[in-house]
């Protein structure tokens, strides 16, 4: 199923963010009901990253996102990449959204292929 990553949310975002952190290679047994397991017993590396600035954060920092809050509170946060002369950006409800869709983009694209079990 394609999904465009700028509405990437919950459980789809932290599998785009798992998978490209190297989650598949690193947990080969974490793939589809048992990521999905996982996930929602929260016991597993990577699987909150957009909620969990534990494990966002130092993606964030790895990957030098730049955040950037909204003037008014309930429109969210933008993220852009700290590289080149990038003119896109994502947002989000909340600074790790906004930068893990932002890390998801840099490395996948404007729309990802989400595992069907997933949805």
């Amino acid at each position: 199923m394609k999904v465009k990553t700028r509405e990437l949310e919950g459980m789809l975002l932290d599998w785009m963010v798992w998978a490209c952190a190297g989650g598949a290679v690193a947990y080969p047994k974490m793939q589809g009901q048992a990521f999905i397991r996982a996930w929602r017993g929260g016991s597993t590396k990577y699987l909150h990253p957009s909620t969990d600035w534990g494990q966002g954060g130092p993606i964030i920092d790895r990957e030098h996102i730049n955040l950037s809050a909204h003037q008014l509170p309930e429109e969210g946060w933008q993220a852009w990449p700290n590289y080149g002369m990038s003119d896109w950006y994502a947002e989000g409800p909340t600074a790790l959204v906004a930068a893990m869709r932002c890390y998801v983009q840099s490395k996948l694209g404007n729309e990802v292929d989400v595992p069907e079990e997933l949805r």
